[in-house]
């Protein structure tokens, strides 16, 4: 089904050397927002509505509403504890994407305050670790496990209840018990439903360099950290000698790149290249605005290109009350805010009972590498410095 056709691939070229100006904009911020990571690379804020980036419908997707009128499972608000008294959250996820959220859950307790300080992830670790025994936080919200698993090997984080850790798979949250998952993304191949079929993506992340119907037909974010936790997940996998055979090959293949994910979605929904290394949800915003697009999305098994991490929370060891810290992560796994996930940020909620949006297979259909612990992929030194001495960075 691979369409050969030259004046398809000379518009593509054409159009893929027009976002490249596009890319050196963007290289080397590091907007406060989703998926920050510190290295002074392009992070999840630039394009997830939170830290920087247009404020498109198209980007926004559907469903800007927190609280639509299907049928989820789960346990509501109403069954949870009463919140009452003042909450400092530390939130890692940005205020216009998780904002509206944090507002309803405040807005239902009249002796509830919620004080929150948005800033990336990895910023606010810093700031936890410098404010030390002072820190006026009580609650961590993440974008990614790795941030939370640092503050819990640091001794910074306490045990959350059973009950509510059992809201979610074991797999979703930390074996001791010190953080869990609120909502969660999957890699994703998406493709250009015109120019290949489901049967042409291969399910082997490591066999796409030698699929030569994507030669200058696919591409990559390498400044984006969740590319990058992506290459770490690599590394942890199949080692450092086969991921730089894996950088220079992709190369040689004519990959492009691009600044972002949500913009190789749009790139491959437009035909400037038919096939992309993307977080799931980016695709999920396209074609939540543009239902007729020639888009689809691919999944990998058991390889790092099918890496599932999560967003999360932890109550802090310096939470003044923390009863009321873990029943306000309660809260951010009720039904309403699980479906707040699915539907405002295209998420996987990882609540069984409450499913996902979109051109989605359920959670439990998808195949995660196993035994790869989440909290190292946020550790990226090695990881720019593989992607630098490749060429790719």
């Amino acid at each position: 089904m691979h369409d050969s056709d030259d004046t398809g691939r000379t518009r593509r070229r054409f159009l893929r050397a027009a976002a490249a100006a596009g890319v050196i904009g963007v290289a080397g911020c590091n907007t406060p927002g989703e998926g920050g990571d510190g290295t002074g690379t392009a992070t999840e804020g630039a394009t997830d509505s939170d830290g920087g980036g247009t404020d498109s419908p198209e980007q926004i997707g559907s469903g800007r509403s927190p609280f639509g009128d299907r049928e989820v499972g789960g346990t509501t608000i109403e069954e949870m504890p009463d919140l009452e008294g003042e909450l400092t959250v530390y939130s890692g996820r940005g205020e216009a994407l998780v904002g509206e959220l944090v507002g309803f859950i405040e807005d239902r307790y009249s002796d509830f305050t919620v004080r929150p300080l948005y800033n990336t992830a990895a910023e606010l670790v810093s700031q936890i670790e410098t404010e030390g025994a002072n820190s006026p936080a009580d609650v961590f919200y993440s974008v990614n496990a790795g941030a939370l698993g640092t503050l819990a090997e640091r001794g910074r984080t306490q045990t959350l209840p059973q009950e509510v850790l059992e809201f979610v798979p074991s797999n979703f949250r930390d074996p001791d018990g010190e953080w869990l998952g609120t909502s969660g993304r999957a890699r994703s191949i998406p493709y250009n439903t015109d120019t290949f079929s489901a049967s042409d993506i291969p399910t082997d992340i490591m066999s796409f360099p030698d699929t030569d119907a994507f030669a200058g037909e696919i591409g990559w974010t390498p400044t984006y950290s969740s590319f990058q936790a992506f290459i770490t997940a690599m590394r942890i996998l199949e080692g450092e000698d086969a991921t730089r055979e894996w950088l220079n090959g992709m190369q040689e293949l004519g990959v492009s790149a691009y600044g972002d994910e949500f913009q190789i979605s749009r790139a491959v929904a437009d035909g400037e290249v038919s096939v992309g290394l993307a977080n799931h949800y980016y695709v999920q915003r396209v074609v939540a605005r543009r239902s007729n697009a020639p888009l689809a999305t691919a999944f990998t098994r058991n390889d790092a290109g099918a890496i599932f991490n999560v967003a999360g929370a932890c109550v802090l060891d310096t939470a003044s009350d923390s009863t009321l810290a873990s029943n306000f992560v309660r809260h951010l796994l009720s039904a309403e805010a699980q479906d707040y996930f699915a539907r405002s940020t295209f998420e996987y909620p990882l609540v069984p009972a409450v499913d996902p949006i979109g051109r989605l297979p359920p959670i439990d259909e998808l195949n995660p590498p196993e035994n790869v612990d989440l909290s190292q992929l946020a550790d990226l030194e090695e990881t720019i410095s593989l992607l630098r001495e490749t060429g790719a960075l």
